[in-house]
């Protein structure tokens, strides 16, 4: 791609990003009750479980439960990008798009970048509620950094798998399909739990699981319980990275693909 290419697919995708931004200012309603129910899961979680919830190893329940709820975050938001996608898609929006002098990749990137944006304020409104109930980071500004880029490279990736999805899918009502899909990945995980208390042939699915490697690297980071004995836990960082950069490398060219073959 030349220098010119990439500028008028940078400004092209921004323009796009911005169309998703209005839209939010628009519904605030919706967007507060987005942000706001993982931090009721959290407190449920918390307060009315995290009671009756032993760490293996020992630890404080919250502090174990938040790094896990941050990477529930990024994975849920999925089906917020397969909605809108899917959306654009059912009411000819993409089909209008595809007919105007624009980058061809410019509305995949620019719903992408807007759900980015979109889930550093999710993880803001997360880490103030975490500080609320008494988790704190426990390794350095350095570290938390780390540990909230890794959370956002998750999401990076999942952005793009939502963007194909939608793309492929017949509608947003198929967003059911997606949660189906999303879910169970999530909860098999170490997010709510150490795999180390699930029957054996699960815990290892749920250690080797791409969201229990974020999981566990940001607990190692934050300074918060962190349980595991597998090759994919006592290397949570690497793994970490490598899920998602081969989860985008996947989707990435396949959303782009898709967006071109649209009509044909």
């Amino acid at each position: 791609m030349s220098a010119r290419a990439l500028r008028w697919a940078v400004a092209d995708g921004w323009t796009l990003t911005g169309r998703a931004l209005a839209h939010w200012r628009r519904r605030p309603g919706q967007i507060a009750v987005g942000l706001l129910f993982p931090v009721m899961v959290v407190l449920m979680m918390g307060y009315l479980f995290g009671g009756q919830m032993d760490v293996p190893g020992g630890g404080s329940y919250r502090a174990f439960i938040v790094p896990g709820m941050f990477a529930l975050t990024m994975a849920f938001g999925v089906e917020e990008t397969f909605v809108r996608v899917a959306g654009d898609a059912a009411r000819g929006v993409t089909d209008r798009f595809r007919t105007m002098p624009m980058s061809p990749s410019a509305a995949v990137v620019g719903r992408a970048a807007a759900d980015m944006i979109y889930a550093v304020a999710g993880l803001a409104v997360m880490a103030a509620c975490g500080v609320l109930i008494g988790w704190r980071v426990e390794g350095g500004a350095a570290r938390a950094l780390a540990g909230f880029g890794l959370l956002l490279l998750l999401r990076f990736s999942l952005v793009w798998t939502g963007v194909y999805l939608g793309l492929a899918a017949k509608g947003p009502e198929s967003v059911v399909a997606v949660q189906i899909l999303v879910w169970p990945i999530g909860f098999l995980s170490s997010a709510l739990v150490a795999p180390s208390t699930m029957p054996g042939w699960l815990g290892a699915v749920a250690e080797w699981n791409p969201m229990s490697s974020t999981v566990t690297a940001c607990r190692e980071l934050f300074g918060a319980p962190a349980a595991g004995d597998s090759w994919a836990a006592q290397h949570s960082v690497l793994m970490a990275v490598v899920w998602p950069l081969v989860i985008a490398a996947v989707f990435v060219p396949l959303s782009v693909r898709r967006y071109r073959a649209m009509g044909r």
